[in-house]
């Protein structure tokens, strides 16, 4: 009997301790590189070794303009502030292991992933969904949100 309570207590304290490791609190962060920060909403959520990215547009570095000329330089402006957000983060492209695309017109799906698919490396893109919307934040073509894992 004895022999079963030291086990039946020692299981539980493996329970403990492995529930307390498994309930990370989230960070809220904000590097300031890529958006301003007063807008009301994080940059990035860390769980873990998670990184949760909310929605990028191609806005120029520190402001709410995008560049002139359509889907083609908002793509690519959108992947950079990706790339240097995760940068901030300590994560790299290579981290990502999921994407949502939101486009204002899916006629240019094709012209954005022309762009998207020169960050990865080839046979290794992250699972992506990919929707169209009738607007998205400051008259923008696209805005992408992901998802990194280390």
């Amino acid at each position: 009997m004895k022999r079963h309570t030291l086990i039946g207590g020692a299981a539980l304290a493996c329970l403990v301790l492995a529930t307390s490791a498994c309930s990370v609190a989230p960070r809220h962060l904000n590097s300031g590189k890529v958006l301003p920060t007063t807008l009301p909403f994080s940059e990035a959520v860390q769980v873990g070794r998670t990184l949760y990215l909310s929605g990028q547009i191609g806005n120029l570095p520190g402001s709410l303009r995008l560049p002139p000329g359509g889907i083609g330089p908002e793509s690519k402006q959108v992947m950079e502030n990706i790339k240097t957000s995760l940068e901030a983060h300590g994560h790299t492209m290579a981290d990502v292991v999921k994407c949502t695309a939101m486009l204002a017109d899916m006629s240019e799906w094709a012209a954005f992933n022309e762009v998207y698919k020169t960050y990865f490396a080839e046979g290794r893109y992250p699972a992506r969904s990919a929707f169209g919307a009738t607007a998205l934040a400051f008259n923008a073509r696209i805005e992408v949100e992901c998802i990194a894992a280390k």
